[in-house]
């Protein structure tokens, strides 16, 4: 798994590499423009766009001076440098970098001074690094507001100027927004946050060859969840198994006008692999049941009165897609809280009840999973006024609890009972839809079923479910994805990982 580091990390990580490899401080910043540039030069193909490389003084502007010079060395001949000299102050490899800039035409910016008309098609934004930890003021807030009011394509060196890569963003900072963040090494923190999306439109990472084992040394909770990780976790299907050796998981959700929450999160769950599933739903539903997906077991829940349930009969039980909220639906909840002695899995509905009835969180089994949107997070344990706040809440309340919680995003977050945080890889907006969270919650339990310890079941559970996604969305440039067509293609995802 990818540590993910702090901006104070990434800077031990830097110098590290520069002590032992060894390696000059300038050759690591040459190396990481390089790494810039050759992914520019192979998605901005058209020479003829002109460039401005807006260039602070420190080492991200130096970074901007060399990726300049580079950019001119391969063709790219309308460039010119702009650098915001607002202080005295600038890094040696800066003033190195340009000395080598040669004859580009570049022109410097004091402080105060008027901002000369920008008229190049493409902005490179390498103005101010990481490790920003107050909101922008004076010039650099005003270069920014002005490149803001721009219609120009922005690509960002690393990090777009006055963007927090970790820690609370305050409300009043000011960041470049930008089309394109061409990050080093790997992904900063809060660029896998909601609050990046107006500076952020699209991110890539390019490896500088940082050293991985003093970065894999580094204490930290983050973690960045890759195919390579799927592979460890994943099990295979072995010769003279069974559908006994795969687990029976149970699948308590609908209601008469919900019922489609039921059969996403039943099938879910068996198209992971359960051996058996079974759906705990109304009577109503049982026809929809059995013609949706006759492999399905049934339990049919009458009126208000609890349904006999063997809950020591399953492997592992999920509850609460369009379950409802009535009293029925808290007894249920409170039944299968008090009787179970394995961890399960609440969503939906079962999480909307959780809020109404806080005392039932203590008594949740050791390894139970909670798998709440942010609204439904903020019910549970009160209103936050960031995804930061939201995350360090997450890491109390799982360890506090003994609890996995895998907080939607877009980088999905599963927050481990030891306080670990690990951001998920896959997924896209054509994911975006309703019964998306019912197909999760049937692949989870599905997982838990087959024996999957709950915080890899958590893991790789939504993997599976983003990649499956992946795989129909972005190479048929669809739109958008239903729940139903990711549950049928689950089992080729898990095939594609395990060959």
């Amino acid at each position: 798994m990818l540590p993910l580091l702090v901006a104070e990390q990434i800077r031990q990580a830097d110098a590290y590499t520069i002590a032992n490899e060894p390696i000059s401080s300038l050759y690591l910043m040459e190396r990481a423009s390089k790494a810039f540039v050759g992914w520019f030069i192979n998605h901005f193909q058209d020479k003829r766009k002109s460039i401005s490389v807006y260039c602070g003084t420190g080492n991200n502007g130096g970074d901007g001076l060399a990726i300049a010079r580079l950019l001119n060395d391969h063709g790219y001949n309308l460039i010119n440098v702009k650098i915001t000299r607002f202080s005295a102050k600038a890094s040696e490899d800066f003033e190195a970098n340009l000395q080598r800039l040669g004859g580009i035409k570049r022109l410097e910016i004091g402080s105060g001074a008027s901002l000369p008309p920008e008229n190049s098609d493409i902005i490179i934004d390498a103005m101010l690094g990481s490790g920003l930890n107050k909101p922008l003021e004076g010039d650099y807030r005003r270069v920014v507001n002005y490149l803001n009011g721009l219609q120009k394509t922005v690509v960002a060196v690393d990090v777009p100027t006055g963007f927090f890569t970790d820690g609370e963003i305050p409300d009043e900072a000011v960041a470049l927004r930008t089309d394109l963040t061409i990050t080093f090494e790997q992904p900063k923190i809060n660029f896998l946050l909601p609050e990046s999306a107006p500076y952020i439109n699209c991110l890539e990472v390019v490896k500088i060859g940082l050293d991985e084992l003093f970065i894999n040394s580094l204490a930290t909770p983050y973690y960045f969840i890759e195919e390579s990780d799927a592979k460890v976790i994943i099990a295979e299907r072995h010769r003279f198994s069974n559908k006994g050796t795969y687990g029976h998981g149970l699948i308590i959700a609908g209601a008469d006008e919900t019922m489609g929450a039921a059969l996403l999160s039943s099938s879910a769950c068996a198209h992971a692999g359960a051996g058996l599933t079974t759906a705990c739903i109304p009577q109503s539903g049982l026809t929809a049941l059995n013609s949706y997906l006759p492999e399905l077991m049934a339990i049919v829940r009458k009126d208000d009165n609890l349904p006999e349930i063997d809950l020591d009969k399953y492997s592992a039980i999920g509850i609460g897609p369009g379950l409802g909220k009535d009293s029925a639906s808290v007894n249920l909840l409170k039944h299968v809280i008090s009787n179970s002695k394995k961890p399960i899995l609440i969503d939906a509905d079962g999480l909307n009840l959780l809020s109404e009835h806080q005392e039932l969180l203590k008594q949740l089994p050791p390894g139970s999973i909670l798998t709440p949107h942010m609204k439904e997070f903020d019910r549970l344990f009160g209103e936050h006024t960031s995804w930061w706040h939201r995350l360090q809440t997450a890491k109390v309340k799982a360890a506090e609890l003994k609890i996995n919680i895998v907080l939607k995003n877009d980088y999905t977050i599963t927050v481990s009972p030891e306080g670990r945080l690990y951001f998920n890889s896959t997924g896209n907006a054509a994911m975006a839809t309703g019964g998306m969270g019912d197909v999760l919650t049937g692949i989870i339990t599905s997982l838990l079923a087959q024996k999957y310890a709950p915080t890899q079941a958590c893991i790789l559970g939504v993997y599976l479910h983003g990649k499956a996604g992946d795989e129909l969305a972005l190479p048929n440039r669809m739109n958008v994805v239903l729940p139903g067509r990711v549950i049928t293609q689950l089992p080729a995802t898990m095939a594609k990982i395990l060959a």
